[in-house]
């Protein structure tokens, strides 16, 4: 037993002996707790004697386990990992390895079976996982669906992934839940002793870094921590304080790309595409950051920020005496997702004084798909207040047709990836993407148009408008202004 654990078995004795020596004074009857200066009595009877140690051991138990699974809590793992780094420096040849790991998507079952059927996965995952390990290993469950794996005079780091493998094949199998089956996966981050760890927090950190990592790439895989992805986590969480802050220091912008109506040649309207130039990095790449924004729910805010801008520049363009151009505003995942969407849309858009028909929201195909049946209700309430919606990167997603039919949305916009091979083989995929969007009667317009064979070929297709670097590449407000003045009839 080791010096943290027998600690915490003193204190839990102690605690136990004072709630015995209260109840002996309550009754009357004289009662020392043995853990005071005072010498303990002498006169006890042996079966009280064992309940003691009874109770002593059940309070011990319950300190270093979780109640809900019976594995080890975290208390116990920490115990057991600062044992094996001690052992380690001592003895060179005894290798351990960490495995961290959680189920995907497990707030789905908890969300559409109620939190008790989560206990029940969470409890046949517990059995299954120590079913895949030695006995001298040590399974835990350090809360909600997070698992780690202590495995101790491992041959290498061939062996750690052997038992991942072996947690896997378990996972994949289905699962009774409340009546039913259901079927997850796992991600798993390993650390290994070879990285030379002196804190067990600082193998969980590392083995819980893998494990975002895995799931970053895929899910249902393992990762091994290698020491560049505690650099890319340290870098990654700087990255977020400074997105935090950058609002108030005025480092995020808006940048207007121009669309074009095909037949006429005529500026249509913009797409808005946020920026960021921070102090010392420079321009950071929106395909850096908007993630970043949408994992952390920074999106949010920018998003607000975003809109309030567009509209403001909307009526200066007005009050310039500009046509009345549209403007298209992205939102994603997460935006779509909050209940606070709609009456935020209507809060700025009134406070801003701005036709709501000149707005355009555009949702990418697979962000719409991640919760079609919600999105109905969400684009109703958009499209009431007059806004158009616009499905964004069609053809990468996976659509149904009926959805398409369904929801009140105005235009469709064709991914660059098929307006890039048009030269080569892709002007039929195109041709069946605008043949579908006319017969639902909406707009389309080709994103990512590069050369004027491209813009050829979407004019004989009858594609309604197009944007890209063949007209302009997102311009500043000034310049956006500039263009307009320039191109108005």
């Amino acid at each position: 037993m080791t010096a943290n654990v027998w600690r915490l078995r003193s204190t839990v004795t102690c605690a136990a002996r004072r709630k015995r020596s209260s109840a002996s004074s309550a009754s009357g009857v004289p009662a020392s707790d043995g853990c005071s200066a005072a010498a303990p009595s002498r006169v006890t009877r042996s079966g009280s004697r064992r309940a003691s140690r009874s109770e002593e051991s059940r309070l011990v138990w319950e300190a270093t386990h979780d109640h809900l699974t019976g594995l080890a809590n975290r208390a116990l793992f920490l115990d057991r990992l600062e044992h094996a780094i001690a052992l380690n420096k001592r003895q060179h040849v005894y290798d351990y390895a960490v495995l961290f790991f959680d189920l995907d998507r497990f707030k789905v079952v908890n969300d559409s079976l109620g939190h008790a059927a989560g206990d029940e996965l969470l409890g046949e995952m517990a059995r299954r996982v120590s079913s895949c390990i030695r006995p001298t290993d040590l399974v835990a469950r350090l809360g909600g669906d997070e698992f780690t794996v202590l495995l101790e005079h491992v041959g290498g780091l061939s062996e750690a992934t052997r038992v991942a493998e072996r947690i896997f094949a378990e996972v994949r199998k289905p699962f009774s839940v409340a009546g039913q089956e259901v079927y997850t996966s796992a991600s798993i981050g390993i650390a290994v002793s070879t990285t030379g760890y002196a804190h067990a927090e600082d193998v969980i950190r590392d083995a819980d870094t893998a494990m975002y990592r895995a799931k970053a790439n895929g899910r249902g895989r393992a990762e091994v921590f290698d020491t560049r992805m505690h650099h890319e986590a340290v870098e990654r969480m700087r990255l977020e304080m400074d997105l935090r802050r950058a609002v108030d220091r005025e480092e995020l912008y808006v940048e207007y790309q121009p669309i074009v109506e095909i037949p006429s040649r005529r500026l249509h309207g913009f797409e808005a595409l946020l920026r960021w130039r921070h102090p010392v990095r420079g321009v950071v790449p929106p395909s850096t950051f908007i993630p970043l924004a949408e994992e952390t729910g920074l999106i949010l805010p920018l998003g607000t920020y975003v809109l309030h801008g567009v509209c403001r520049q909307l009526r200066e363009w007005d009050a310039a005496g500009a046509p009345p151009l549209s403007v298209s505003v992205n939102v994603s995942v997460r935006q779509l997702a909050d209940p606070d969407l709609v009456d935020r849309v209507a809060e700025i858009v009134r406070a801003e004084r701005v036709d709501p028909s000149r707005l355009r929201l555009e949702i990418t195909e697979s962000a719409l798909m991640a919760d079609a049946a919600g999105a109905q209700e969400t684009f109703a309430r958009i499209r009431a207040l007059g806004i158009e919606l616009c499905i964004d990167d069609f053809g990468t997603g996976y659509s149904s047709l009926s959805y398409l039919v369904n929801l009140p949305i105005g235009a469709m916009k064709i991914d660059r990836a098929f307006i890039s091979t048009m030269d080569r083989d892709g002007e039929e995929m195109v041709r069946m993407i605008v043949s579908l969007a006319h017969n639902l009667k909406l707009k389309v317009i080709a994103e990512g148009v590069e050369t004027s064979e491209q813009f050829r070929r979407l004019e004989a297709l009858s594609c309604d408008y197009a944007q890209g670097y063949l007209f302009a590449r997102p311009l500043s407000s000034e310049a956006a202004g500039a263009l307009i003045r320039n191109t108005s009839p």
